[in-house]
């Protein structure tokens, strides 16, 4: 089966492609922006006739599309997230490849849910900022393109390969620096936020199911179960060893969050880690859909997830 991944390079991309290249039956041809790609070429600013003739070229049976930002502005979300996948939809369409696609969404796009309850994927998704909208938007694109495609709605991914600025690898290194400094506490702000976490090797796991199902549709991917980040502050405290008091402050005794223009990068001080998902403080997912159709079940705890985030942590000591 021959795979065109695009995004190899990027957080989720890394493990899709160590995912695929275990697969003896999948010849992978990697696409992106970067020099270690087996092609170059820019989603945002390439043409779909480009994409076209290289698609004919490869004749892949299966694209995947990892590739996407999760920051910036508006106008950057919706070209890197909406406009790099209405080009993939139309090059696609162009092509006589007749490959399947297989596209990478996220829990942003419902927006927030109800405490308690599970989001399915026929809830009517309410997306709470730019991402959300940018990643629903590119949704839309792919299931109204007529292809052979399916998106996979990623809640919260944890686990190796964690950014240093999201939430958790915030809170890894919070804890680091209060470890490297003898801290005997750690004042932390916005743990009351309950997301499902899910492993990035789960995740791509998924996609690799996926890419050989006939699913199409929305498919969500996440465990399941939603963890308030105290729960996962306290088990990154364990899994690290930091013996120290963990400290919960109300939003006055907060400084600026980090990411937020006043923010002082080098203050140790109590520290806000607000979802930049515009999901509200609840999400859980409802993953029947992909045990049903995909075959597929998460398989690493959020322990296991929590310490590999920590061991990267850890070697910037």
């Amino acid at each position: 089966m021959r795979v065109l991944l695009i995004g190899a390079n990027g957080y989720l991309g890394r493990f899709v492609a160590d995912r695929l290249l275990a697969d003896p039956a999948v010849q992978l041809t990697a696409l992106g922006r970067g020099d270690d790609s087996d092609v170059r070429f820019d989603l945002a600013s390439g043409s779909p006739g480009a994409l076209t003739r290289f698609l004919d070229a490869v004749h892949p049976g299966v694209v995947i599309n990892c590739a996407g930002a999760t920051r910036g502005g508006a106008r950057e979300l919706t070209r890197h997230n909406t406009v790099a996948v209405a080009t993939v939809c139309e090059a696609l369409r162009r092509s006589g490849c007749g490959a399947r696609l297989v596209q990478l969404g996220c829990g942003a796009e419902y927006g927030p849910s109800q405490p308690g309850s599970s989001t399915a994927e026929d809830a009517v998704p309410r997306p709470g900022g730019p991402y959300g909208v940018s990643k629903l938007a590119a949704t839309e694109l792919v299931l109204g393109s007529g292809l052979d495609a399916v998106v996979l709605r990623v809640f919260s991914p944890a686990g190796p390969g964690t950014p240093a600025g999201s939430p958790l690898g915030r809170l890894a290194e919070a804890m680091r620096r209060a470890m490297q400094s003898g801290d005997g506490e750690l004042k932390l702000g916005g743990l009351g936020v309950q997301r499902d976490f899910i492993d990035v090797r789960d995740i791509a796991r998924a996609v690799h199911a996926a890419s050989l199902s006939a699913a199409q549709g929305v498919v969500n991917i996440g465990s399941g179960r939603a963890v308030r980040l105290r729960d996962a502050a306290a088990v990154l405290a364990r899994v690290a060893g930091y013996g120290g008091a963990l400290h919960e402050l109300d939003q006055q005794s907060l400084r600026p969050a980090i990411g937020h223009p006043r923010a002082d990068p080098d203050h140790v001080g109590p520290t806000a880690y607000p979802y930049p998902d515009g999901c509200g403080s609840w999400q859980q997912a409802d993953v029947r859909t992909a045990r049903d159709r995909l075959g597929w079940r998460p398989r690493i705890n959020l322990e296991e997830s929590l310490a590999d985030i920590w061991m990267e942590a850890a070697c910037r000591i």
